[in-house]
């Protein structure tokens, strides 16, 4: 990890001083992430309510800038104006990405699964159709006991694939699915979710300097 990465995440404790007990699971989880696209792996994202709405978060910030440019490289730009009319515009435009990916948006899978199979399945059936041994799951609950949350960890376990939980103090059930648990130093919902956000722009902040840049 470049020393500018873990500054990044030295400077959330500065500023959230509250979080110093899960400073050492936020660089693991960031070490997670970054070993996953080192390995053309990919982030999966899930949590219901308001943790779907941080789902679909940080996957905003994973696949385009977040605060440093992505420019194409040369080689990408040249390939893209070979294949396209609106080669300059796109290869001008266009970002390299982080992969990631919110398992919460999927209208059309979520209501087939609950009419289907059971509305609980919803992300274990995309975490099995979509996951692969060098991806992550990132799941976020406040309570860490959201059944379609844990069905979705334990599949991502039978696979291989890394979890990176995201919870409040306690963990729940979720501390004992996960590779890492970020357990917030908050029990009400909304406590939690007020850290959780700064966590998880930290850790976007930090892969995203560890591939984009300078050390």
């Amino acid at each position: 990890m470049k020393q500018s990465t873990e500054i990044i995440i030295e400077d959330l404790i500065k500023r959230y001083s509250i979080l110093s007990c899960v400073k050492k699971k936020i660089f693991e989880a960031t070490g997670f992430i970054i070993d996953c696209y080192c390995t053309k792996g990919k982030v999966m994202i899930c949590g219901n309510g308001g943790s779907a709405s941080d789902a679909l978060h940080m996957v905003g910030e994973l696949m385009k800038s977040f605060v440093l440019p992505r420019t194409l490289s040369i080689k990408q730009k040249n390939r893209i104006s070979k294949f396209s009319d609106n080669g300059d515009y796109l290869a001008s435009h266009l970002q390299e990405a982080l992969p990631a990916m919110s398992l919460v948006g999927e209208i059309a899978l979520h209501t087939a699964c609950a009419n289907d199979i059971a509305s609980d399945l919803c992300f274990a059936q995309q975490v099995y159709g979509y996951g692969h041994a060098n991806d992550v799951l990132f799941v976020i609950s406040t309570s860490g006991n959201s059944k379609n949350v844990i069905y979705a960890a334990e599949v991502a376990m039978a696979k291989e694939i890394v979890v990176i939980g995201l919870t409040g103090a306690l963990g729940g059930k979720l501390k004992n699915k996960c590779d890492c648990i970020i357990n917030v130093p908050a029990t009400d919902t909304y406590a939690i979710q007020e850290l959780h956000m700064p966590v998880f722009h930290a850790i976007c902040l930090a892969v995203e300097n560890e591939f984009f840049g300078k050390d």
